[in-house]
């Protein structure tokens, strides 16, 4: 399957729907960057939230950017706030991946 990549900024109700979500593959990641199935839905739903369109390599490189920013303030932390606590969610340095 191939997909189709853009920047949306979600804009909370109906940005999309379960109806999109059964007609077309969506994922959301950082930066804005949205991946959808390419297909006449997806292009509809990109044009229907103001998404503009990215090649894959572009889309990525927002992503690294964003996890980026992550990381450095990930080490920029005093190591008392690293530590894991009892009771509290657990903090892990953002890691790079590759979009689908």
């Amino acid at each position: 399957m191939a997909n189709t990549y853009c920047v949306a900024t979600n804009f909370g109700k109906n940005f999309f729907t379960n109806q999109d979500r059964n007609a077309f593959y969506l994922s959301g990641h950082a930066a804005d960057v949205w991946v959808i199935g390419n297909n006449a839905h997806g292009v509809s739903w990109i044009n229907r939230v103001n998404g503009t369109a990215k090649l894959k390599a572009e889309a990525q490189a927002l992503v690294d950017g964003k996890i980026e920013e992550g990381q450095a303030e990930w080490d920029a932390l005093p190591e008392a706030e690293k530590a894991p606590a009892v009771g509290f969610e657990t903090l892990t340095r953002p890691e790079k991946y590759t979009l689908p």
